[in-house]
């Protein structure tokens, strides 16, 4: 049963952290360099990421830069962040790129929470769905006359709680996301 338990925790982590890093993509007007995360260029027949062959950093409330340490490579960011989803226009002036983030509409705002809130229920009802395997596992444990039936009754209750505690965690990364998105 332990094993049961210990998969289910780890698959909802996996889940929780895919959430994470997508909530930290998500540019809130303000500069924010994992929203190059997902940026990859071909440096040398390779699929790289920016922050591996350049230097990404805040110099403004709202102004990143990007400082390759290979100066060829200046043009291949530039192209990478332009066709990206980035949604913002690179500045190259030779030596390296700006980005400058303009503020969002509160229209924008609002539908970047809605959008977060979804993103959310989609991790929930994904974390659901481990919780429904992790029972039917124990089932079948039960079934095949490994665990006794207080033994099933124990770790459904155990499964629920794990289940219980991922959600709250989930609701609360939203909400503080929402609010951050929402404030100017």
């Amino acid at each position: 049963m332990k094993n049961v338990l210990d998969r289910l925790e780890q698959r909802i982590i996996k889940r929780v952290n895919y959430l994470e890093n997508d909530f930290a993509a998500i540019r809130a007007g303000r500069a924010n360099p994992s929203v190059l995360d997902k940026v990859t260029i071909d440096y040398y027949g390779v699929p790289t990421q920016i922050n591996q062959i350049a230097a990404v950093s805040v110099t403004e409330a709202r102004t990143l830069t990007v400082q390759p340490w290979d100066a060829s490579a200046l043009k291949l960011i530039e192209k990478a962040i332009l066709t990206s989803d980035v949604g913002i226009n690179p500045q190259n002036d030779g030596k390296l790129i700006r980005l400058n983030f303009p503020p969002l509409t509160e229209d924008r705002r609002k539908e970047i929470a809605k959008d977060i809130g979804k993103m959310a229920e989609e991790t929930k009802v994904s974390v659901r769905n481990v919780r429904r395997d992790a029972m039917d596992d124990l089932k079948a444990l039960k079934k095949s006359n490994e665990i006794t039936e207080d033994d099933q009754k124990i770790g459904e209750k155990k499964i629920q709680d794990i289940t219980d505690k991922y959600i709250k965690n989930i609701e609360a990364m939203a909400d503080k996301k929402q609010k951050e998105i929402m404030e100017i």
